[in-house]
């Protein structure tokens, strides 16, 4: 990164403060805000970036990316993925605990993930801890050692080093997870509601589509509610990919459980009769839905019922992609950590949602969520500089070359996007991979 100079101005028409969007200059020194002051404040000493009419905002605060390194780096690694991130304005990350080898289930696989990224990282790491089974004497000390979070599957996650947990070891963890008062990410699906690949494979998107039917996600919330009645600690439901469930969220809620929800950029982005057969692309898990439940997902999002937008960037090796279109066999994941903002701005702006209700989706609720509200997530007197400025009209056709990803596979390819990022600052100073 750059040297930062002992004072930096930002200044924009549109600067997204606390109290809504003004014009206004910014004043950073040291890595922080020093003041939110009037457009024509700019003292003699001060070094100016006039950003114009360029939309000045918290940076993105990505609470589910998937880097990977240790032990799978070809997958995708620290230095790849904080590029690709700042140059999609995204400030600050959280790892999560799998594909890297060692999984970071421990302290001492804490340790090699903190070790990995030395050097190497250009915005923001924080780490989450893992909860699989036989690892609850862990959990304890990985939150003693700084994770912001732990994640569980209640499915395979498909790879070894992360099996999934059952009702009983969520039983054992959740006392332990409620003394940190650290939340549990939880891919809800439950395995007994999802089909059996047919022999062969299917090219068929329907086919895929169907074996991880929305009634897999409602059954995981249902018993996530259960275990939490008996022992409340903080759930945090990842990338839900239907609706459907959100009366049982919106009930336990009500009973003051402290649940909360994420859905991706993908499945606001896209839809089920659009992909087509053999587009292995689009495969993730929960599967990419109709346009209805798409729709669904906008209307929760702005009822307040959704709390939060991430990426669950999840790459691999172009090779286990190459499938022949078997959807079955084809890894499963998005990669998208450089174009969120871009893609959700595109489907919020046609639905007349305001960019300070983009920005407390994508930096206030999620720097709540990962307990990092006291410094990140808004733009305000004595919190960290980390700084998106991007143009709001101005588009963007996806071009895979482009991107700092450590591979290029993306179903956006080709696809026009709302929503240019110009400058990405973390703690004040520029980084190198905006652009």
């Amino acid at each position: 990164m750059t040297q930062a100079p002992d004072l930096l101005v930002i200044r924009s028409r549109r600067v997204l403060t606390e109290s809504g969007i003004r014009e206004a200059t910014v004043h950073i020194t040291d890595g922080r805000i020093a003041a939110i002051s009037e457009w024509e404040d700019v003292p003699p000493r001060a070094s100016l970036e006039d950003a114009g009419h360029s939309v000045v905002m918290p940076g993105v605060i990505d609470t589910h990316v998937h880097i990977n390194e240790p032990g799978r780096t070809e997958w995708e690694g620290f230095a790849t993925a904080t590029r690709a991130a700042a140059s999609g304005g995204v400030t600050t990350l959280l790892d999560m605990p799998l594909n890297s080898i060692p999984a970071t289930t421990t302290v001492d696989a804490l340790r090699a993930k903190r070790e990995a990224a030395r050097g190497k990282a250009i915005v923001n790491v924080e780490y989450i801890g893992g909860v699989v089974p036989g690892n609850a004497d862990q959990i304890e000390p990985l939150a003693e050692a700084g994770v912001r979070a732990f994640k569980c599957f209640l499915t395979p996650s498909g790879v070894d080093e992360f099996p999934n947990v059952a009702e009983d070891d969520l039983r054992t963890a959740f006392p332990l997870l409620a003394r940190t008062g650290l939340p549990l990410m939880v891919h809800a699906e439950d395995p007994a509601l999802i089909g059996t690949p047919p022999s062969g494979g299917s090219r068929a998107y329907a086919t895929y589509l169907a074996s991880r039917p929305p009634e897999a996600e409602r059954s995981a919330i249902e018993l996530l509610v259960r275990v939490m009645e008996e022992c409340p600690t903080r759930v945090h439901i990842v990338h839900l990919s239907s609706a459907r469930s959100l009366d049982v969220v919106s009930r336990a809620r009500a009973r003051g459980l402290p649940i909360s929800v994420e859905t991706c950029p993908h499945y606001l982005t896209f839809a089920a009769e659009e992909i087509p057969d053999g587009a292995v692309e689009y495969k993730c898990a929960p599967p990419i839905r109709s346009s209805e439940e798409r729709e669904a997902l906008w209307r929760a999002l702005i009822a307040g019922e959704i709390d939060s937008i991430a990426s669950d960037h999840s790459p691999c090796p172009p090779t286990m992609k190459e499938t022949d279109g078997d959807f079955f066999s084809a890894w499963g994941g998005v990669a998208s950590l450089q174009l969120e903002l871009s893609a959700v701005w595109t489907g919020a702006r046609e639905r007349g949602v305001p960019i300070s209700t983009v920005s407390r989706w994508m930096s206030a609720n999620p720097a709540t969520l990962a307990g990092l509200a006291d410094r990140r997530g808004s733009l305000a007197p004595g919190k960290d500089a980390d700084i998106v400025i991007w143009d709001p009209e101005a588009h963007l056709t996806v071009d895979p070359s482009a991107l700092e990803h450590r591979h290029h596979i993306t179903p956006y390819a080709g696809r026009t996007l709302f929503g240019r990022v110009v400058g990405t600052l973390v703690a004040g100073r520029k980084a190198p991979g905006d652009r």
